[in-house]
């Protein structure tokens, strides 16, 4: 079943910034069964469930990438639920390395995060992809944004060259394939679960079922 918006083999198809035409198939909303969102249509249970790190949390996980244009679409809708995140709720963000380029892009979060500077520069970053259409897949790219953005150009590109973001990176990967990712933006929940956007029904549905997976999540413990 084709469950994300964009899977690995339509990266290379579209490339980094793809056609803005595709965010229109993501609107409408999904009619969800009396019970709430439905396994199978709405998420899907994961056969082997992804060990995770025993924080007390019900742990959240999107899974994304810098050029994908649904997760740009998403993005409003993740940072509306983030900030509103239940105290036994954890969320994080995966940047994903199917190919080079994502992984150009998991290094740039990872280097802004590193600095203390993703609260900031996340969604700007986003904006020049999508707003104003520069690939960002280059170092000259991510020095102009950097001196844009009163960063550090020099440690910027030193940072995302780090044995710490390179860690990071690496760990983005093995979470993303242990949670069997073939497209995003995904959406995993306690190692068990996933969602998008596609099955969700639209992108303002996304985080319905999410919320409803916590629910689920809560209810087993």
């Amino acid at each position: 079943m084709k469950h994300t918006c964009i899977n690995r083999r339509e990266f290379n198809a579209i490339g980094l910034t793809g056609p803005l035409g595709l965010l229109a198939g993501i609107g409408a909303p999904a009619a969800y069964a009396q019970g709430g969102p439905v396994e199978g249509t709405h998420y899907q249970k994961l056969a082997q469930a992804v060990p995770l790190t025993s924080t007390g949390k019900v742990e959240v996980a999107e899974f994304f990438w810098y050029g994908c244009p649904h997760c740009y679409a998403l993005e409003p809708f993740v940072e509306q639920w983030a900030a509103k995140l239940p105290a036994d709720v954890s969320f994080r963000r995966v940047p994903v390395g199917f190919a080079p380029q994502h992984e150009f892009h998991q290094k740039v979060f990872y280097a802004l995060e590193a600095m203390g500077q993703l609260g900031n520069l996340h969604r700007k970053f986003f904006d020049a992809i999508h707003k104003d259409h520069k690939r960002m897949a280059t170092e000259p790219e991510l020095v102009a944004f950097a001196n844009a953005n009163g960063l550090d150009s020099a440690k910027f590109t030193e940072t995302m060259k780090s044995f710490t973001v390179i860690g990071k990176a690496r760990q983005a990967k093995q979470l993303s394939d242990a949670y069997r990712v073939d497209g995003v933006p995904m959406v995993g929940v306690q190692g068990r679960f996933t969602t998008s956007s596609t099955m969700a029904g639209g992108a303002e549905r996304t985080f319905v079922v999410v919320d409803f997976l916590i629910g689920k999540v809560r209810q087993a413990a």
